[in-house]
């Protein structure tokens, strides 16, 4: 699978933002919300609240969701380059 990196430097990326970025790769890739789901180990309400920015989701659980999209986080300070 081709993998996507992700990068974004602290404090500048929204939850809506991130949830936009899930849900435009996972169009991308053909699947639907209960595809994700499923083969993300968690439900449809949570793959629809993280792709509609609920800024509560559990992060370990919206990394596995990442994990599987073939997305990986980078995340740097502001001052590294």
């Amino acid at each position: 699978m081709l993998e996507l990196v992700l990068i974004f430097p602290i404090g500048n990326m929204t939850s809506n933002e991130l949830g936009k970025i899930i849900q435009k790769r996972r169009k991308s890739l053909g699947m639907k919300q209960a595809d994700l789901a499923l083969v993300s180990g968690t439900g449809v309400r949570f793959i629809s609240d993280l792709e509609n920015g609920k800024e509560t989701c559990v992060i370990g659980k919206t990394l596995k969701v990442m994990q599987t999209l073939g997305l990986e986080p980078v995340i740097r300070s502001r001052d590294e380059k």
